[in-house]
């Protein structure tokens, strides 16, 4: 394959994805409330480091939590410092780091591809379902998902050119990477590179770039320090609680529940696509072509080594195969020349409108069987939140997506880019918003009471970090006794004497119990 070059319309592009990653990104940051667990617990942590002033070792209810590197939590302090303790604050981070990942895979796929190629690519990742929502939540993934694809984008480079400037950026992505989210930052490029070069014959080539004196020295720099301060201070519980339960038990065991079966990830692509779903079959009915290209198959063998491991793990969880989404959303701008009909991928977007049209149908057959009084609360708010408002816009989406099939003379990306815009507000604008005010907006009011009475706060049998962030407070989490005040759910209400319910919406409650 011949090295493009820079080429003419760049500026334009650039301009135009930047539109894209403010609108998905940036603008709808404090449209909900922290999503309980993840973004409450990176929240949380950030909040006490600030107060407590140790940037050091993150804790999270007093206690010290391993779960990962410091680097998201150094990046959330500085924005909170910034725009305050809010959710735009704690966001503002991962929209950034993912408005970065974005551009940093146009600026390197146009010297691969072509311009529109690598704008069509740039352009689904930024309005794709799961990166769209990734890219706001207040946890570390957007930000390593950046510095993954800045190090293989690099790798790539120097594959092409033989540059050891690229090499050596790649080194430092993977060091603050490793910062960012643990020995993932390594395994991926070192795996996939393998893999690679194995498939060529080249593993002497492989050890050399692997082994690069000057590389290692640079990934040292970065990453190194930290590691070593963080183990003076914190000894084996650091080994312990991050290296072996946060990484290797992650891969070996269930960790907090979140297991499934070989096929658990099939879905998720599928579902974590949209609306450009479509397409990834289209890609994979031409592979086989694909194939002839060295630069495809380095970027096949990324996606199907993310999917093949997470598949193997014994922890799944949705975002893992977002790790993946770089190299196959270029892979999929390259196959939609190849699609025979290029106006039905509308047709995935479309049906899960159709599923969302059809909830609310299903709501009051599913509150009669809830299986407890929590489930049955969360269900009625559901049933009240999608009303005729609610049904309204989704068939206006559903429409426009549908109309933009229809419209002649406009070619299938701009076609394509127009279907994600829309696919992307509504999800932005209504469907995020609408999780939040039913899951997230009662623990938020709840905090708030609390912080406003100066209340001491019992956790029973939940666990909502958000609720310690707005709170700005720490909580005991064990079974109350008398005259305290506890959150909790209606799930456990019978299961106290009396309680003077002091807080009650969408299933929470923050109560008094009898003394």
């Amino acid at each position: 394959m011949t090295d493009r070059g820079p080429q003419s319309g760049t500026g334009l592009y650039a301009a135009m994805l930047g539109i894209l990653v403010l609108a998905s990104f940036f603008a709808v940051l404090g449209n909900a409330p922290l999503f309980d667990v993840d973004e409450g617990a990176f929240s949380e942590a950030t909040r006490e480091m600030a107060a407590s002033g140790n940037y050091l070792t993150t804790y999270l209810n007093g206690a010290p939590r391993f779960d990962k590197p410091v680097l998201i939590y150094w990046m959330q302090l500085l924005s909170i410092k910034t725009f305050g303790l809010n959710e735009f604050g704690l966001r503002f981070p991962s929209a950034l780091f993912a408005g970065g990942w974005a551009m940093a895979m146009f600026f390197f796929a146009r010297r691969e591809f072509s311009q529109r190629e690598a704008f069509l690519g740039s352009a689904m990742l930024v309005l794709s379902l799961q990166v769209t929502i990734i890219a706001k939540a207040a946890i570390a993934d957007a930000l390593l998902n950046f510095f993954l694809a800045l190090t293989m984008l690099a790798i790539m480079r120097h594959y092409r050119t033989g540059s050891s400037r690229m090499l050596l950026v790649a080194f430092a992505a993977m060091g603050f990477g490793m910062l960012t989210k643990g020995p993932i930052a390594l395994l991926i490029p070192i795996a996939v590179t393998f893999l690679f070069n194995l498939q060529e014959f080249r593993l002497k080539e492989w050890f050399r770039m692997v082994l690069n004196p000057w590389g290692i020295l640079i990934f040292l720099a970065i990453a190194l320090p930290w590691y070593l301060l963080e183990y003076h201070d914190q000894g084996m519980a650091f080994i312990e609680g991050f290296f072996l339960k946060h990484n290797v038990n992650r891969f070996s065991s269930s960790l907090e529940g979140h297991s499934g079966s070989l096929f658990y990830y099939i879905p998720v692509i599928l579902i974590g696509l949209l609306p450009f779903t479509g397409l990834f079959f289209t890609l994979l009915f031409h592979l086989r072509s694909f194939m002839a290209d060295r630069i495809n198959r380095f970027l096949f063998i990324w996606a199907a080594f993310v999917f093949v491991f997470f598949s193997l793990s014994g922890t799944k969880l949705p975002h893992y195969m977002i790790y993946g989404y770089t190299p196959l959303f270029l892979l999929m701008a390259r196959a939609l020349p190849l699609s025979p009909h290029p106006r039905l991928q509308v047709i995935w977007p479309l049906s899960l409108s159709a599923l969302i049209l059809a909830l609310p149908l299903a709501l009051p057959e599913m509150a009669s069987e809830a299986p407890n009084a929590y489930v049955g609360d969360i269900i009625e708010a559901a049933i009240l939140l999608l009303d005729s408002h609610h049904m309204a816009i989704t068939l206006t989406a559903a429409a426009a997506m549908g109309v933009l099939a229809l419209l002649p003379r406009i070619s299938s990306g701009t076609r394509l880019v127009a279907t994600g815009i829309v696919f992307s507000l509504f999800i932005n604008l209504h469907i995020m918003p609408l999780a939040g005010k039913l899951m997230q907006e009662p623990v938020k009011e709840a905090a708030l009471l609390a912080k406003r009475n100066g209340w001491k706060i019992v956790m029973w049998k939940v666990d909502y970090p958000s609720f310690l962030v707005y709170s700005e407070s720490f909580v005991e989490k064990r079974a109350p006794r008398g005259g305290e005040i506890v959150l909790t759910t209606t799930r456990y209400l019978d299961r106290l004497e009396s309680p003077a319910v002091l807080y009650r919406k969408n299933g929470i409650v923050l109560l008094k119990t009898y003394e």
